[in-house]
């Protein structure tokens, strides 16, 4: 019974300390500056329509929730961070959409079995530190011949890269936690789906970003705004030399990501896996 315990609070205090990592900066605003289009093609590949009931699982802000629901679905907006609501209610209200905003852990999903006819995620649910656990919970709450949709960074692309980057200046991940950018290998997430679903279709695509002036510009961005890369400096905080180590590491990815197009801008190309199945059943 002790060891349960100690389980059950070890996994409580890494929620709370992924809900608070969430919360900082400012991904809200990330969201709609630099991927909006990204919800809506998830949304669009899932083949969302009206009377649907849709679950957006690691919402956030509703990048794919609220476009889920202006396409006239009956959608709840499920995160573990429901400081990331207010800016998406206040998205909702602007573009007329209408939907529901729910706390929810993805390795726990306060839903009925088979209650959804799809269930998304946009660069959401990768982030759940155990991918079984959250994979299952995405079968669970939808129905058979339901769909499930996922869009994710690969580990070969430019976020999957920035992930290893900052990796060697983050503290260590606690016991049995997975990396993110393994939900953006084709193999992995057919392994956590199984034979549960059917009829999966995978395609690697990139999205192109010419949000930053600089490489520094987009170091800077990230620093202020990214949850992810909030906590790795704040790890280092007494540090100065291994800070210019992170701050330098960041600008050179970003330069040797650079298109070099002549624009007067930083042009990246972000990959991402866009996968959907079938539950089965």
């Amino acid at each position: 019974m002790t060891t349960q315990n100690s389980a059950v609070e070890a996994d409580r205090a890494l929620k709370s300390k992924h809900r608070a990592m969430w919360a900082q900066g400012d991904y809200p605003s990330l969201a709609a500056e630099v991927i909006p289009e990204l919800g809506a093609i998830l949304v669009e590949a899932c083949g969302v329509r009206p009377g649907r009931r849709v679950l957006d699982v690691g919402a956030g802000s509703g990048n794919a929730a609220i476009p889920a629901a202006l396409a006239g679905a009956d959608v709840v907006a499920s995160d573990l961070t429901p400081e990331l609501f207010e800016a998406g209610r206040a998205a909702a209200e602007k573009q007329g959409a209408h939907l529901t905003w729910q706390e929810a852990d993805a390795e726990a999903l306060p839903f009925g079995d088979a209650e959804f006819d799809t269930v998304l995620s946009c660069v959401g649910v990768m982030f759940a530190p155990h991918h079984q656990e959250a994979a299952g919970e995405l079968v669970r709450v939808c129905r058979p011949g339901g769909t499930i949709g996922l869009l994710s960074w690969t580990p070969q692309g430019f976020i999957g890269r920035m992930f290893a980057v900052m990796k060697p200046y983050a503290p260590p991940p606690p016991p049995g936690a997975e990396p993110p950018p393994l939900w953006g290998d084709e193999d992995h997430v057919r392994a956590l789906l199984g034979d549960r679903v059917t009829d999966v279709r995978a395609e690697r695509r990139t999205v192109r970003v010419e949000r930053f002036e600089t490489p520094e510009a987009f170091r800077d961005y990230f620093k202020e705004r990214y949850g992810p890369t909030i906590s790795v400096y704040k790890n280092l905080a007494g540090d100065p030399e291994r800070t210019a180590a992170l701050d330098g590491a960041l600008v050179d990815l970003a330069r040797d990501g650079d298109l070099g197009t002549g624009s007067g801008a930083t042009v990246l190309e972000w990959e991402y896996l866009l996968l959907t199945a079938r539950r089965a059943g």
